[in-house]
């Protein structure tokens, strides 16, 4: 954030690093402190997950022990508890002797990817509780909260604006501060101040180039246009296909009352489309199919698990209507990822579809580890010490940059050291470049270019400003 004196007009590269210089500081000015909440929430995130086992211990827990009650049994006893009209939307089985299974409901009201889940023995059927639970991670309120608070600053999909703003120009604040630090690394005048905000980037410069990387994955604008882009290079995620060729000829839905009508969930907990058709399972020795929904529960997950679902993380997902198979889905991200999904068609309990990670393209894997270290769960808690290290440092730095900027701000009465000015001191090949960069980034990232156009503005009135002090005196 620093402010060097203007270069001779003539000299077009010195020009070009005092624009280079301009543009961090004007990040830093404005877009940091957006970086900073960003950095503190999602460091509060990553560090959650052993606070949020305490918290929530005697829900997550159970001291039982023995032969664990059918699905269909477990499923039941959660019905009874919370009544008739949330629609059933998934199973997941207790991964471990100790822990509750999770019984999710949805029902109209709640917010997208979001679920009423009821955590039940799975060897006594008693209900631990009833907790709010989000998205394919399954995270709880404490976590729910803070991803709400890192994602739109709890402002709804006007605040997600602030977080793309902060993935858009993190990346521009990293670069540009490596460049300027090429340039003066020589220099003898640094302050300790500016030296430790430049080591710190240093530092930290790889790690948050992948965190702006693949927060703008998330984002609304920019990640609009990722999308398209690997849908057109053919990069999309496989998944499977939930439509059946014949309907079953029996009723497999798990669907609320007339009054309650079940609600889409979008997000992570979308149904699946049909993007992608695997290799078909060999169908199993279908007994008398059971008439209860209910019932199905288990013979469908013992038909993924004969198929090669392996993990104990696995979550059972009914279908919403007789004509779409039933899915089920491993959701463990860890390392080695267990991310394997099958549709299976509850009538004969042959495996439809399915989509095996060890399968997807390269791009698709690396996307996939990509967001599971962003969420600090790919590696566990060496993950989560390195993201919160990341976090800690990005925050720290811009402490640095503040006193850094204070230390050397200009006098009062000063001319205005602008980003105009150094644009009109480059040359002009200098200047169509910066000009098309900036149209091209501008339209890639639609929050960066909104708000680069704010800032000229800003400077604009600056400039005018200053010209006219400069004429009065």
């Amino acid at each position: 954030m620093s402010s060097p004196k203007h270069p001779a007009p003539h000299d077009g590269w010195a020009g070009l690093r005092l624009l280079i210089i301009r543009l961090h500081f004007y990040i830093g000015l404005f877009v940091a402190p957006f970086i900073f909440f960003a950095a503190l929430t999602g460091t509060a995130y990553v560090l959650a997950p052993q606070i949020e086992t305490a918290l929530y211990h005697d829900t997550l827990f159970t001291t039982t022990t023995g032969t664990p009650q059918p699905l269909s049994a477990q499923a039941a006893a959660a019905r009874a508890f919370i009544g008739p009209e949330p629609r059933l939307f998934s199973l997941r089985p207790a991964p471990a002797a100790g822990q509750t299974s999770r019984v999710m409901f949805t029902q109209p009201g709640l917010p997208d990817s979001e679920t009423r889940t009821v955590f039940v023995d799975p060897v006594t059927l008693a209900v631990h509780g009833e907790l709010r639970t989000y998205g394919t991670s399954g995270v709880l309120p404490l976590r729910l909260m803070l991803d709400y608070l890192h994602r739109h600053g709890l402002l709804g999909d006007l605040g997600r604006n602030y977080s793309e703003l902060a993935a858009s120009w993190l990346w521009v604040a990293v670069i540009s501060g490596v460049v300027l630090w090429s340039w003066t690394r020589r220099s003898t005048n640094h302050r300790p101040v500016r030296r430790l905000h430049s080591l710190i980037g240093l530092w930290c410069a790889i790690g948050l180039l992948f965190l702006s990387v693949t927060g703008l994955t998330w984002s609304k604008w920019a990640g609009d246009h990722i999308d398209a882009l690997r849908g057109t290079l053919g990069w999309v995620t496989p998944s499977v296909s939930t439509t059946l060729t014949v309907q079953s000829p029996v009723s497999t839905t798990l669907t609320a009352p007339a009054s309650a009508p079940a609600p889409a969930v979008a997000g992570d907990h979308a149904d699946h489309a049909g993007q992608h058709a695997g290799g078909q399972g060999m169908p199993m020795t279908a007994p008398q199919v059971p008439r209860d929904p209910l019932d199905l529960l288990d013979p469908v997950l013992a038909a993924a698990q004969a198929g090669g679902i392996d993990s104990p993380k696995v979550e059972v997902r009914p279908a919403k209507t007789a004509s779409l198979a039933w899915v089920v889905r491993e959701y463990d991200r860890s390392w080695p990822t267990q991310v394997d999904t099958v549709a299976i068609d509850p009538a004969t309990l042959t495996i439809t579809s399915r989509a095996d990670f060890a399968t997807f393209p390269l791009v698709a894997k690396l996307v996939r580890w990509g967001i599971d270290t962003h969420m600090g769960v790919l590696f566990g808690v060496p993950n989560q010490l390195l993201m919160a290290a990341l976090g800690i440092g990005l925050m720290v730095m811009i402490a640095y940059g503040y006193r850094l900027w204070w230390l050397r701000r200009p006098p009062a009465g000063a001319p205005a050291r602008v980003l105009l000015a150094a644009w009109a001191r480059l040359g002009g090949v200098q200047k169509l470049l910066c000009g098309l960069i900036a149209l091209v980034l501008g339209w890639a990232l639609p929050v960066l270019g909104a708000s680069l156009l704010a800032f000229l503005l800003i400077d604009a009135v600056r400039w005018w400003r200053s010209a006219r002090r400069r004429v009065a005196a």
